[in-house]
């Protein structure tokens, strides 16, 4: 398929004075925020430098022509869980059609999990597309693009199974003070509702020593948390045999020094053992905050769903989480209007929202995805259906946020300082964290206080709350800041991406390991 390329050859376009520059879209879960991440390292390795557009996207104006500059080349990587993710992807690959017509040499390359689930699809209607790769071939992108360029023709490489493991490829991190590290990919469970494992595979799982190794590197170059990822990271172990080595995983964590807070998602309520409870609460920097997907309180949807608990169990493994962590934010994911769902079986999820406390939660209204057996399930139910019981559902568990939010009100919590600040920074001045728990802390600086950087610890008395976030507006006594490896790591991102010198680099012009720098890729939700 022969790409529009104006009649300038591609490899004339970038020169050793000025690389060629990318910008990488991210649609979905976490897996695949951190999959953007091998992305943006793979290009970088290659030569390629992150594109700095300020967080805009490339835009048409009222005559279709492109505003502003672009990337050299744009990755999308997707997703194929959302609803109408192949329509947000095709809208955005139409606009950058236009873009590509004034921009000779420019690239687009279509990743993740509609990429391998729709793969030819992507070619015949955006026939502009320059590179079409899967989730189990991510290292394979550079090559792909330099193939694509030299041979002037759109390439399509998807694996049906897991090429190297992504682990080993190099990474650009989104963040200096905390990373994702994954433990496992793919999964064993067989879900109606869910396309992940025909897409992603068999579970595979990383050798401890490996997982552990990466971890330090981590804390090494600065970061201070790490979030173990996985489809089920509480099935940890399967493939070498051993079922409880996620707990003995969570308890080698704690003894890495300068590993202040450990986090992890998501586990599945079917595996979830009392020995990882244990270590989760016996294991100092394993924070008090656990996400554990329900879907369903309805006994019925859950086995239609084939979901291997029932509701009883999944209270109870609440009830036995917050028996030895008083004080956990539990969070958690709810379909509304799976097929056959009945108005008591909604009933049932509410009466277990309203039990389970939540301090927050992710609800989707159930839409069917082409290729999962609960696409074929006969009772579909009308939008108009779904969406109410949407509404009440939304509305029941924001009232109980905004309750279990209003229980911290006077307490004092330590929060790590993020880079990104509220909506309302500009009006309110104020920075923001997270707690040990993961909620989100907007708080200002006293006057004569040390303002933080991004990576720092404040320790603040919570004064305000509402059902999405806390607020903190401490006095001097009140305030305590603890300036962090992690803020250190902050101030030497921000001078190299200045090229100036910082305080505090390492000794002897050591290069530390790819864990990001403050200007990145622009991603959408």
């Amino acid at each position: 398929m022969s790409l529009t390329l104006n009649g300038v050859d591609p490899s004339a376009i970038a020169t050793p004075a000025r690389p060629r520059t990318y910008q990488v879209r991210t649609y979905g879960c976490q897996m695949n925020v951190h999959d953007s991440e091998r992305m943006a390292g793979l290009l970088e390795a290659a030569g390629m430098v992150a594109f700095d557009d300020g967080g805009a996207t490339a835009e048409l104006d009222t005559h279709g022509q492109p505003v502003g500059p672009c990337a050299d080349v744009v990755v999308f990587n997707t997703c194929a869980v959302r609803e109408n993710a192949d329509n947000k992807l095709y809208g955005n690959l139409g606009m950058l059609a236009h873009v590509k017509e004034s921009n000779p040499g420019m690239q687009i390359a279509v990743g993740g999990c509609l990429a391998q689930k729709d793969r030819d699809t992507i070619q015949k209607r955006a026939p502009w597309v320059d590179v079409v790769f899967g989730t189990h071939n991510v290292g394979a992108l550079p090559v792909l693009l330099e193939r694509a360029r030299h041979n002037a023709d759109a390439q399509m490489e998807i694996l049906e199974s897991l090429d190297v493991f992504p682990s080993t490829l190099p990474t650009k991190r989104d963040s200096v003070y905390s990373g994702w590290v994954s433990i496992s990919v793919g999964c064993n469970n067989t879900c109606t509702f869910c396309i992940v494992p025909s897409l992603r595979g068999k579970e595979r799982d990383r050798r401890p020593g490996e997982i552990l190794a990466e971890i330090q590197a981590l804390v090494d170059d600065g970061a201070i948390e790490v979030t173990l990822l996985g489809q089920n990271v509480n099935s940890y172990g399967v493939e070498f045999g051993d079922r409880l080595a996620f707990g003995k995983l969570l308890r080698a964590c704690g003894e890495i020094q300068g590993l202040e807070r450990v986090r992890f998602t998501s586990p599945h309520p079917a595996a979830f053992t009392d020995d990882v409870i244990a270590a989760m609460a016996e294991t100092p920097n394993v924070m008090p905050q656990l996400h554990m997907p329900l879907q369903s309180g309805s006994d019925k949807v859950l086995k239609d769903m084939r979901r291997s608990y029932r509701s009883a169990k999944f209270l109870g493994i609440l009830d036995k989480v917050r028996e030895q962590m008083p004080h956990a934010a539990i969070s958690t994911d709810i379909i509304v209007g799976f097929p056959g769902e009945t108005e008591e079986d909604f009933q049932a999820t509410l009466d277990v929202v309203e039990k389970s406390r939540f301090a927050t939660a992710f609800t989707f209204q159930y839409s069917k995805r082409p290729g999962t057996p609960a696409t074929d399930l006969p009772d579909q139910l009308p939008k108009e259906v779904v969406q109410e019981r949407f509404l009440r559902l939304t509305a029941l568990q924001d009232r109980i946020a905004a309750e279990e939010n209003a229980k911290q009100v006077g307490r004092r919590l330590e929060v790590m300082v993020t880079a990104q600040s509220g909506r309302k920074a500009a009006q309110t001045h104020r920075l923001s964290g997270r707690s040990q728990d993961q909620r989100l802390v907007h708080f200002s600086v006293p006057d004569g206080a040390e303002t933080p950087r991004p990576g720092d610890l404040v320790t603040v008395t919570i004064t305000e709350a509402a059902a999405f976030h806390l607020v903190a507006d401490p006095s001097v006594a009140d305030y305590a800041l603890r300036r962090s490896r992690a803020g250190d790591a902050w101030d030497r991102a921000q001078a190299e991406s200045c090229g100036v010198p910082a305080a505090g680099a390492a000794a002897g012009g050591k290069k530390a390991v790819s864990l990001g720098m403050p200007t990145l890729p622009v991603r959408t939700a």
